[in-house]
Parts: structure tokens; sequence; C-alpha cells
């Protein structure tokens, strides 16, 4: 699903030496190296304020603590999107609301955020599913008009425009990402960071990140521990340098997907909406007439990997079921989970495997 010993070949002699230089210099926890690449990154991005962390979900544990919920506190979620985003609000003792989901972006819209608020809403946590920005204009304007903070999970589409102008990530109250090996900025373990423009965010953020204090051994807050380290560092700054270069690598291999798979009435392409540019993170297809899990079978036996984000939805699972009325469902959501089949996408696809995986689907279908 992801090549990255080829991308690794293409800048290892600036890793190697970065990762010695770090190794040389003993300093690991945080330091200066940590601090340029949240600079660069902010720079990047348009945010005022980055602020890095162990991983992704910890970056949406620390972003809900600094908002101060209480136990029982409401947050809206996509039911379509990986359990992270909502683990951590059952992890604080607060109610994930899960919403259903547009059919062809997989992202949430205004209409059925405003449709869930009710009074005890505190936050809601819009995720940019796949690699394009959620239409947050509308979001925003609610969030606004009623106080409720904005989260953005922006694990998926780090580099995507919300409307020409502004970086996904950066449009709420905090933005959230994570540096998984296999993310369109990846490092080479674990990685995240947390976004905000608020100079009290940020203050806030980085104490709870360090425990909870501001200055060492003084804990004026209840906090955990989840720092990026000087190593994941110097990797995600080589490779922010090359992001855009990257995600346009990405967009190239969705634009031959959709070429050859154009004519397949069976098949739904990927939608592309007007609001955002699309990063590709994964290139998800939707297999209609129930012929998703026999097209992956027909792959496999071919030597193609595929992926199914996400073959359950949420309040389906064991863990958050008491969370939702079983007797319901939302029916985008299970549409998605029966016909949803993610194609290898990554910055390493050339003519020959991009031939290889998308004759193989054509051929599936002549068949």
């Amino acid at each position: 699903m992801v090549d990255l010993i080829s991308q690794y070949q293409d800048i290892k002699s600036e890793v190697d030496a970065a990762m010695q230089e770090v190794v040389a210099s003993a300093q690991f926890i945080k330091g200066p190296r940590v601090a340029a690449f949240e600079t660069n990154l902010a720079n990047y991005l348009g945010a005022k304020h980055v602020i890095g962390c162990a991983n992704g979900t910890d970056a949406l544990q620390v972003a809900l603590m600094a908002l101060d919920l209480q136990a029982g506190d409401e947050v809206i979620v996509p039911s379509f999107t990986y359990v992270a985003t909502a683990e951590v609000i059952a992890l604080l003792g607060l109610k994930p609301i899960m919403i259903d989901v547009e059919l062809d972006s997989f992202n949430v819209n205004g209409d059925l955020v405003a449709a869930a608020i009710t009074e005890k809403t505190k936050a809601i946590v819009p995720v940019h599913l796949f690699g394009q920005s959620t239409d947050m204009q509308p979001i925003m304007d609610l969030a606004k008009g009623l106080k409720i903070p904005v989260i953005e999970d922006n694990a998926q589409a780090i580099g995507a425009v919300y409307n020409g102008h502004q970086k996904a990530g950066t449009i709420g109250d905090i933005g959230c990402t994570s540096f998984f090996p296999s993310k369109n900025l990846g490092c080479y373990g674990d990685g995240g960071a947390i976004f905000t423009n608020s100079e009290e965010l940020d203050a806030k953020i980085r104490m709870i990140a360090n425990h909870g204090q501001s200055r060492r051994y003084y804990h004026d807050s209840i906090g955990v521990n989840s720092r990026l380290d000087a190593l994941q560092a110097v990797v995600l700054d080589i490779k922010l340098k090359r992001l855009d270069q990257y995600n346009a690598a990405r967009q190239k291999a969705a634009a031959y997907y959709d070429a050859a798979f154009k004519n397949i009435a069976t098949l739904q392409i990927p939608f592309q909406a007007k609001h955002s540019t699309h990063v590709f993170h994964q290139y998800t297809l939707r297999v209609k007439n129930g012929r998703r899990d026999a097209l992956q079978t027909f792959l496999k036996e071919r030597g193609i990997p595929t992926g199914i984000y996400y073959p359950v939805p949420l309040y389906r699972q064991k863990a958050y079921q008491h969370y939702f009325d079983q007797n319901q469902g939302l029916p985008n959501t299970e549409v998605l989970c029966q016909e949803v089949l993610s194609l290898p996408m990554h910055s390493e696809l050339d003519k020959e495997l991009l031939d290889y995986i998308a004759g193989s689907v054509v051929d599936f279908f002549k068949a």
C-alpha cells in the first residue's frame, strides 16, 4: 500500500546525516531540532503555533483536554472514521455523538452537524478523511454562533488547501495530525502535532503535553507525557520540504486511476470537492452491486494489496455500542462500510505499477 523503502532511498543521505547529528548531540527530547521543525511546519501551514507530540491520538486527546470539558459533555464526531477520533472522547469521560457522512466526500457537512447539536454539545471534531478537507465554513459559522470549539482531525489531509487559501487543520480552534509512517508526511516511528492560532491554547496545550507543567517540577494542571523526539523531528523536517512534491505525485497517480476507471459503471472514483484540493492519503473507490469483496480477493491473488477503511461503523464496534441506539443506523455510513476499497497510493507509484494495478481492476470487471 505504501513504499517507504524507495522514498527513503531518495533522501537517505540527508536523513542519515541528520539522525547522526542528533545522536552525536545527545539531545533526543525536545531541543532545537524539535523547535525548528515546529516553526517550519507552522510556516508551511500558515498557523501561528505548532506543538509536536508523541502521536496523532495524543494530539486529539491533548486538544480536548485543553478545552476543560466536563464528564458527560457531548462531542460530535463522524461515524465513518478511524477509532482514535472517538476513542479519546470516551477516554476523557465525554460522550461521542456519532453522525452520518456524505456519500460522495465521506465527510460530514454543516447540516448534519447542526442536527446533532444539543445543549450538552461542547465540541465538534470534523475529520478530513482520505485527503480532502471537510467543507469547514458552514461548520465554523455554526460553531462560532453557538460558541462551540472546533477541533480538526487532520491526520489524513496535511497539505490540502481549503477554499484556495487555508491549509486544512488551521481553520478550527485547534488542528491535529499524525505522523504515522504511512501518512503523506510520515516519520520513522510515531509522532503527531497540534496546531492553533490562539496564544492561550498554545500555552495550555504545551503545558498539558508536558505533564501539566509550564516550568519544571511545577504542575499547574493534570497533564500527560506526549513529546515528539528529535530523531523524528529531523526526518519530518527533511520530508516537509518535499511534502508538496509528494502530494503532487499522489495526485498524478490518482488521475491515472481515475482515467482508467471512468467508464466502469460499478465503480465510483473518489469525489473531489470544489472547496478543497485532494492530497490522496487514500485512493478509495466505492464498489457497487456487492462486488467489493470479490474484487479485493481477485487483486490479492495478483499480489496487489488493498485496504477497507472502514469495515464496521464506529457505533457497531463492541466498545462503542452503548453510545448509540443499535436499533437505528446511519444509512450513508452503512453503505460505505460495505462498498469502500482503497488501492495502493503513495508518492513512489510509477507507470509500470499503475498499469498493473489499474489493469487488474479493469480485468476483473471485464470477466
